[in-house]
């Protein structure tokens, strides 16, 4: 089918998203080293030579922990071990496996969900990152052969982000005579081992699963179709994990902006997880949702969604929430107690007098009379349009509206309450239900209203806001975003970067919210009583 005109002026001003590729990962064959030559045609024979390889290697380090060259033996040694038994499909866990001159067994785990048997374990050394968003590779040093462990998740009951969940592992083999007994460690939740007598920092991949979870995503598949076609992708909406829960830790929830998905907070998450303190404290999830929606509508679709996620992994501290562009006016309305300011600055007459069906009125009245979420402690907004931005109402911005194919409930609902609502002067109208693009206009009705509603006390909000460099603040603008909009009197702290509209990738960014994390962890101690 032949492309309207304006469908191909919209396409080439999206053109600013790019053709790199956001990550791939492929794999390559790590070159020997020391002893661990795999003899050819007999894995078993390999894999015999391989832990013999780590015993050497184990025996090196327990005479001497700072041989560097034995802990890099032993941690290559421990990766073919684990590549072996991925190829051979053997399985330690569930019986020994008896080799010539060891016996590979599994120090058992007692959690459930660590259970090797539901896991491909992938060695990262076997891995070749490349993309845009994956482009620093966080590694620690240390002891262990980091792991990717993949097994296939069940997005509704656990809150994955994708088919699979891809965590980030670490394998350490220790020796009792000629039993070698695999252990697999979290490096989120534990940065040393014992191996012996002696600690040392456990080895990690930060990197790596992300990256291969940001295959599996499909991102630019996410990015411009869920904004023209919202309801096609509405199955697509959903809290999302991206490690074990821990109830001890802070949720950090995240939440992307207009034609976006949660891809676009990987560079930042890389390297937050790259900081011991952050994983110390700190678990991430996200707030994934068709970006064509109104945003008070997706809104209403996140209350939703965190209700689900709470009762399947009730949070014991305060979550901090981190909105880019339209995710931070998603984030600001999370933070907001309305009463009937909202409704009345837009209708003529009081919700029970709306002529509408109760399942529309209740679109309504969600997006527009609701109270903050007590769950959340810390709001940070990067490049927010809190007051919309001037792209949103010139030409592009109405070609774009137009094309957004609104929900088939919010068109009905347009036409049913037509009539009711209110319109000052100079106010923004349109013939059709608004969309994400209307309302971030501006002079959009909801924009207008909210806006004179301050957020809720006691909800330190923080603002980072791109200038491009130029350091014209308060004149400023990220090219997307002016300062006026951007800027929130009251917050308890604002940061200008010398960055466009991206400002949630820059490196002082990531600095920054290091340090509001780092102030939140300090001051978190709220329990939450249970719901």
């Amino acid at each position: 089918m032949k492309s309207s005109p304006p469908l191909l002026a919209l396409a080439a001003a999206l053109a600013i998203t790019g053709c790199s590729q956001y990550a791939t990962v492929s794999e390559i064959k790590p070159p020997p080293r020391g002893e661990a030559v795999t003899p050819a045609n007999d894995p078993l024979a390999a894999l015999d030579t391989h832990v013999s390889a780590a015993g050497n290697a184990w025996r090196r380090l327990d005479a001497n922990p700072g041989d560097v060259e034995a802990r890099r033996d032993y941690n290559f040694a421990v990766a073919r071990i684990c590549g072996t038994l991925r190829e051979t499909k053997l399985e330690p866990w569930r019986a020994p496996v008896r080799l010539g001159s060891h016996t590979l067994s599994w120090k058992r785990d007692p959690r459930p969900e660590w259970n090797p048997g539901l896991y491909e374990i992938i060695p990262t050394d076997q891995l070749d990152l490349k993309g845009e968003y994956v482009e620093d590779r966080e590694i620690k040093g240390g002891l262990g052969a980091p792991l990717v462990a993949k097994r296939i998740a069940d997005q509704a009951r656990e809150l994955a982000p994708t088919p699979h969940f891809f965590y980030g592992v670490t394998a350490v083999a220790r020796f009792e005579g000629r039993r070698c007994v695999l252990a697999f460690e979290d490096p989120l939740a534990r940065e040393e081992v014992t191996v012996g007598g002696h600690s040392f920092p456990l080895a990690a991949d930060f990197t790596a699963p992300l990256a291969m979870m940001l295959v599996e995503m499909h991102p630019k598949g996410l990015e411009i179709p869920r904004l023209l076609h919202p309801e096609k992708y509405a199955e697509t909406t959903r809290v999302a994990r991206l490690e074990p829960f821990d109830p001890d830790k802070t949720v950090v929830l995240m939440i992307h902006g207009l034609m976006d998905s949660p891809a676009t907070w990987f560079p930042l998450l890389n390297h937050l997880r790259g900081d011991e303190r952050i994983r110390r404290d700190f678990q991430f999830w996200f707030f994934s949702y068709p970006s064509g929606y109104p945003y008070p509508y997706s809104a209403e679709l996140l209350r939703r969604e965190l209700d689900h996620a709470e009762e399947l992994y009730p949070m014991r501290k305060k979550m901090v929430v981190i909105g880019h562009s339209m995710g931070g006016c998603i984030s600001r309305l999370m933070i907001t107690n309305t009463g009937r300011k909202v409704w009345d600055e837009m209708f003529s007459v009081p919700p029970e007098k709306l002529p509408v069906p109760e399942t529309h009125k209740h679109i309504l009245t969600e997006a527009t009379i609701f109270e903050h979420r007590p769950e959340i402690g810390r709001v940070i907004f990067i490049s927010a349009p809190h007051r919309g931005s001037d792209l949103a109402r010139i030409s592009l911005g109405r070609i774009a509206g137009k094309l957004i194919e609104a929900p088939r409930n919010l068109l009905t609902l347009e036409d049913e309450i037509r009539g009711y609502e209110k319109h000052p002067t100079g106010d923004l109208h349109l013939d059709r239900f608004p969309v994400s693009v209307d309302t971030l206009a501006p002079n959009n009705d909801f924009v207008l209203a909210i806006n004179k509603v301050p957020v809720a006390p006691g909800i330190p909000p923080h603002t980072i806001v791109g200038d491009r460099g130029r350091g014209d603040s308060p004149a400023s603008s990220d090219g997307v975003v002016p300062y006026w909009s951007s800027h929130m009197p009251g917050a308890l702290s604002e940061k200008v970067v010398p960055s466009n509209h991206s400002a949630h990738r820059h490196p002082e960014t990531v600095d920054e919210v290091k340090r509001i994390l780092f102030l939140h962890a300090k001051q978190n101690t709220t329990i939450l009583p249970k719901r």
